[in-house]
């Protein structure tokens, strides 16, 4: 780590002090790192009112994708589709800039359809940086910050109950060439930048992603700050000439013929996407790429101890694959475009920290890639990020006002996953210095709200993905009605314009209208059995509802349209929600009942100041990560590992329980009091309570249960 600047964590006037240093100006925001977290934490931030500074190490780096050259995916695409719905930038630039639009398991039931578009790389790097740079209140400035300043918070006092209220507060970043700005808030979206190292085989160079700079000194302000930092890896494959890969023995996957746009903005435009898309192709590895792994495991720093740092276990290396599948017989690789006006093509499916010599005989091995030539090696990448349960669920650290974590510095990977964060950082900054409240999506809103929900509460071991079997209520949280479920919420906060809001509003009616008409609607049978029967359907013997026909598996709202005369014309999207909200009813319905169940756990606060530690029928390690973490109610209280009712644990299903018995107890004795399900408390902590009697919590709770 860079020690040069002394105090990592000095104060503005310190940070002057320094030789050279020069006071470079205030800003409300400072957002450092310009990555897909730290564009939408700065425009969502400036949109809403605050002056915005945008640090990069690399200005040409904005928006930059060292990965795979895509967006989108298995719950990536609905995370993206609800980063568009609440006023974010990542849909609308990367509908502009793809080479190629597929809706992923078309096979499978709408709660898991997420649309996945192959990207030109350097076209939504202009776009997203075009968009930055036309933004009112936002200056984008190449620079690396090295410290935060900080100020101490003048009233903070040690509670009673192990609590997480901050003891300092952000007062700006200081800069490797001795720039210090000012800032009320500074939101760290460094992705694998912070002390980051790229690992080929033997060969270990300090470096960023595509060869950049590292960003170094941020760690150890963040330790000296008290913050928990881990240590991750991730890893990228080779980059190939396209010029010289045999496409004749590949399969080639082609766009979907009507694409599915990630924005709102673009649905059911005629002129969109006005592309021709570009495809993609498939190979697979052969018991040649096996036998090039297994020979040089040892050479591999994966399993040498070389890389230190914990690797995705959904997005794993190559050679990983072969030592944790070893009955696997062969593993598919994506051959995918970089960019229209290149060559370079991306081997998706086979990242490797492999030496380049070993890495040219595994690619060599695979059919129609035998006389390849590679353009760039494949590298793991090794960088510092914090434990994300340091967090609020505002995205704020507990410990320091004003600091916000985006993206890979929270523990997460993807561009989605971090886009989605950014956006998210920068409308909580600027509300808190707007003294507005933060805004919190739950886990029954959005995948947006599982994923920080996720982060901030459970923590992860290893690189988070999103993933559709993380959302318990998937069926809701479709990526078809992403607008209908967070357009509001982005309405209200400000970031949906008149215009956006307008299109919004009539759709939401269409959708209303029409859904009111299927379900009255009754047809005749000789109006539908010929339909049915061209369906393999059975036919009806006397009049019936057009919703109970749609509710049939082989119906769709397209195929009963000659039976249905009247029918107005809709745009395909209003279509696409009347089929799902009638056909899947009772499904719809039973979901939402536990959603119901959820927002009553959810609207049980628990007091900020509560000692869990006086809770002797609690476990151990339920106090312990119910002291550190202090949920804001019941609902996240369950979620915490240790605490939740499905930990393997036997006596983690009682925590919950006995939580709630101890609040009736509080209630019964008459030092807590309950209005409309939400409890208050007379007393300043559980520990007070615990004064009042030297029985066991189990005594007191008796006949409360």
């Amino acid at each position: 780590m860079d020690n040069t600047w002394g105090n990592p964590i000095p104060t503005f006037e310190e940070a002057l002090a320094l030789p050279y240093a020069y006071d470079a100006g205030g800003f409300d925001v400072i957002v450092v790192g310009a990555g897909h977290a730290g564009c939408e934490a700065a425009l969502a931030a400036a949109r809403l009112g605050c002056e915005t500074l945008l640090l990069g190490i690399n200005l040409d780096a904005v928006a930059n994708m060292p990965c795979n050259p895509s967006i989108g995916g298995t719950a990536k695409g609905q995370l993206v589709r609800e980063i568009d719905a609440m006023g974010g930038e990542m849909g609308r630039v990367a509908d502009r800039t793809l080479l190629q639009m597929r809706m992923l398991n078309r096979s499978k039931g709408p709660a898991v359809l997420s649309p996945r578009a192959q990207i030109d790389r350097r076209r939504y790097q202009t776009g997203m940086k075009q968009v930055v740079e036309k933004q009112e209140r936002l200056w984008l400035r190449q620079a690396e910050a090295v410290c935060l300043l900080t100020e101490p918070v003048a009233d903070h006092k040690e509670p009673e109950a192990e609590s997480a209220a901050p003891r300092h507060r952000v007062a700006g970043v200081l800069t490797r060439n001795r720039a210090v700005f000012r800032a009320r808030a500074v939101i760290l979206a460094t992705g694998t930048y912070l002390e980051a190292r790229t690992i080929t085989g033997e060969v270990i160079v300090d470096a960023g992603p595509d060869g950049l700079f590292p960003s170094r000194g941020l760690s150890a302000s963040l330790l000296a700050l008290g913050l928990p930092v881990m240590r991750f890896k991730t890893g990228t494959p080779v980059r190939v000439d396209g010029g010289s890969i045999d496409y004749g023995v590949m399969a080639v996957q082609e766009g979907d013929a009507e694409p599915t746009p990630f924005s709102f903005d673009n649905e059911d435009r005629p002129d969109w996407p006005g592309i021709r898309q570009t495809p993609c192709w498939m190979t697979w590895t052969t018991p040649e790429t096996r036998e090039a792994v297994v020979d040089n495991l040892g050479r591999s720093p994966l399993f040498s101890g070389v890389i230190q740092g914990t690797g995705p276990r959904y997005c794993p290396s190559l050679e990983d694959k072969y030592v944790k599948f070893p009955d696997k017989e062969r593993h598919q690789v994506f051959v995918e475009p970089t960019g229209r006006d290149s060559i370079e093509m991306y081997l998706q499916g086979a990242s490797s920290s492999m030496p380049e010599d070993v890495q040219a005989r595994m690619v060599h091995s695979m059919p129609g890639l035998e006389n390849v030539r590679i353009m760039r090696s494949a590298y793991a990448i090794e960088y510092d990020c914090l434990d994300p349960t340091c967090l609020w669920p505002s995205l704020e650290t507990r410990t320091v006002a004003g600091l916000y974590g985006a993206g890979q510095v929270n523990g997460s990977s993807g561009y989605e996953e971090a886009a989605a964060q950014g956006l998210m950082a920068g409308i909580n900054a600027a509300r808190a210095l707007q003294n507005k409240p933060p805004v919190v999506l739950d886990r029954s809103q959005a995948y947006i709200g599982v994923l920080i929900d996720d982060l901030v509460i459970k923590g992860t071991p290893e690189p988070y993905r999103m993933m559709t079997a993380r959302a318990e209520y998937r069926l809701l949280l479709r990526q078809d009605n992403a607008d209908l479920r967070l357009t509001p919420i982005g309405r209200e906060i400000g970031l949906i314009g008149d215009a956006r809001w307008e299109r919004y509003c009539r759709k939401a009616a269409q959708v209303e209208t029409e859904i009111a008409r299927v379900r009255a609607l009754r047809l005749a049978p000789a109006a539908v059995n010929p339909l049915l029967e061209s369906l393999e359907s059975e036919p009806v013997s006397g009049g019936v509802a057009m919703a109970d026909l749609l509710r049939r598996p082989e119906v769709t709202y397209e195929s009963l349209a000659p039976a249905d005369p009247e029918r107005p014309d809709l745009p395909r999207a209003v279509r696409d929600q009347v089929e799902i909200a009638v056909k899947y009813e009772g499904y719809l319905r039973r979901q939402q009942m536990e959603v119901d169940k959820l927002l009553r756990m959810e609207n049980a606060p628990l007091p900020a100041d509560i000692d869990y530690s006086a809770m002797p029928a609690l476990r151990l390690e339920a106090r312990q990560k119910l002291n550190k973490l202090r949920p804001a109610n019941l609902g996240q209280a369950s979620r915490i590992l240790g605490v939740s009712p499905a930990d393997k644990e036997p006596r983690a299903t009682e925590n919950i329980p006995l939580m709630i018995a101890h609040i009736e107890a509080l209630i019964k004795k008459g030092h807590a009091y309950s209005i409309g399900g939400d409890v208050y408390f007379r007393i300043r902590s559980f520990k007070d309570y615990g004064r009042l009697s030297n029985q066991s919590l189990d005594k007191m709770l008796e006949g409360v249960r």
